[in-house]
This record gives structure tokens, C-alpha cells and sequence, in this order.
């Protein structure tokens, strides 16, 4: 799942405040030439408005661009003949939270200083793996225990991702080893707001408020 913060399909790109008047005068015609050249090689996406904002301008777009539509756009804004390209930063996409579950995961610690996995070593987890290359967690990673008798976890992570999820689609479904154990990354909802007691292992009261 992913938050939909974003309703609209955005690019962003950076420059000064110079440019960005000169910009704006003729936006009509610049988003008349841009959609001109993405109909040219067959894309299916155009631009609808572009305005601005204190960064610089934001190009508002018929549907989630691609590479290659973004790197048309930028082409074109960079080579406006009024435009001073040095100050014309690199377009950047709206980045929203995807959320996912690692599933499989040992739920007691190795380090004998602590009983449980904690953020820290799901932290060192996502380093040590490949498959998590590129990728950055947007919020601390709560370790569930799957159930009272159970040994094993499930591990929350929230990640900074683009409007086409592109970053949650390639670890959905994605397995890696941990120790003698086989994870394997899941779709999830938002993370659970529901306590969990470490005493009794129950839901719906924390530990300190545990009456057993």
C-alpha cells in the first residue's frame, strides 16, 4: 500500500526565481512544444499545467512519466532560449510512503544484551541486502511477534517511494536469507496501531499496563 498524499502526477524542477518568471511568461507555449515532442514518439502521457512554487516550477502531467518522458521534459526546459540552464536543477518526483512486511523473521535477537530484534537490526538488515539497495525507510521498523507460543516476527517497514511504486513493486514477493531462516517482503497496510504486550504477548494494551 502506498499513502495517497499525492493526487495529482507531478514533477518537480528546481531553479532560481529569475528563471522562474521568465518561465512562467510563456507556459502556454512551452506546454504546447512539450506535449508536441511527446506526441512525436508516441508517449501516452502529456502535460496538463505547469505552475510554480518557491522552489522553481512544478509540471503537472496527465499520468505518471516514465524515464524517457522525464528526460524529454528536462531536455526541453534546460534548452529554453530565455532560460539559464546552470540553474536548472535535476527534476525530482513527489516522494510518498509504501508500506511492507518482511515476514519469516526470527523474533529473538543474537546479541545476548537484548531479548528482541529492535530498529537498530532491521536497520542492518536492510543494509547487509542487496535487494534493498536504493531504498530508504521513512520511519522506524516496529518488530511484531506473531503470536504468543510463536518464534517468529513480522517486521513493518515503511519506505520513501515515487507516485508509480516502483520501489515497492520490486521487493514485493522478493526472499532473502536470514541465517537458517528463508524472509520474504509482502505488500502490507499502514503499520498496526495496536499495541502489542511483551509480558503476555496479547493485543490492545502495552507491556507497563499489563495486568498479568
Amino acid at each position: 500500500m502506498t499513502t495517497k498524499e499525492l493526487s495529482r502526477k507531478e514533477i518537480i524542477i528546481p531553479m532560481s526565481s529569475e528563471n522562474t518568471m521568465k518561465f512562467m511568461k510563456n507556459s502556454s507555449l512551452y506546454i504546447a512544444n512539450i506535449n508536441r515532442l511527446l506526441r512525436n514518439v508516441k508517449l501516452e502521457v502529456l502535460v496538463d499545467f505547469i505552475q510554480s512554487d518557491q522552489m522553481g516550477i512544478t509540471v503537472v502531467t496527465s499520468k505518471v512519466v516514465s524515464q524517457s518522458d522525464l528526460l524529454i521534459i528536462e531536455n526541453y526546459i534546460k534548452n529554453v532560449n530565455n532560460i539559464d540552464s546552470q540553474s536548472v536543477e535535476a527534476p525530482q518526483l513527489p516522494q510518498s510512503k509504501s508500506y511492507l512486511k518482511i515476514i519469516g523473521i526470527f523474533y529473538f535477537s543474537h546479541d545476548k544484551s537484548q531479548e528482541c530484534l529492535s530498529s537498530s537490526d532491521v536497520k542492518n538488515i536492510i543494509k547487509q541486502n542487496q535487494i534493498f539497495d536504493n531504498v530508504v525507510l521513512a520511519s522506524k521498523s516496529p518488530v511484531i511477534k506473531v503470536s504468543p507460543k510463536s518464534d517468529m516476527s513480522i517486521i513493518w517497514i515503511d519506505i520513501w517511494d515515487v507516485q508509480s511504486r516502483s520501489k515497492a513493486k520490486s521487493l514485493i514477493n522478493q526472499c532473502f536469507n536470514m541465517g537458517r531462516y528463508i524472509t520474504t517482503i509482502r505488500e502490507a497496510n499502514m503499520n498496526p496501531s495496536i499495541p502489542q504486550c511483551k509480558n503476555c504477548w496479547k493485543w490492545g494494551h502495552a507491556t507497563m499496563s499489563c495486568r498479568i
